[in-house]
């Protein structure tokens, strides 16, 4: 899945630069932030058998919660 969003220039001079200090694709940046963000907001405790966080069990627990609005 892909999308665009729009922003300044100044926003996207800020984005690059962060993308550059961290070594990553604008995209993979933006990615990762989207993912801590959820984690963050939503106070994630699902652990798989392993005891690990996986985008799995994030991308089910969402989609449940969105399930029940």
């Amino acid at each position: 899945m892909s999308f665009s969003i729009r922003l300044t220039e100044e926003e996207r001079k800020l984005a690059d630069s962060y993308a550059k200090l961290h070594s990553l694709s604008i995209s993979e940046a933006f990615k990762r932030a989207l993912f801590e963000k959820i984690e963050d907001e939503f106070d994630i405790k699902i652990e798989s058998e392993e005891g690990l966080i996986t985008v799995q069990n994030i991308v089910t627990f969402v989609e449940a919660e969105l399930a029940k609005k």
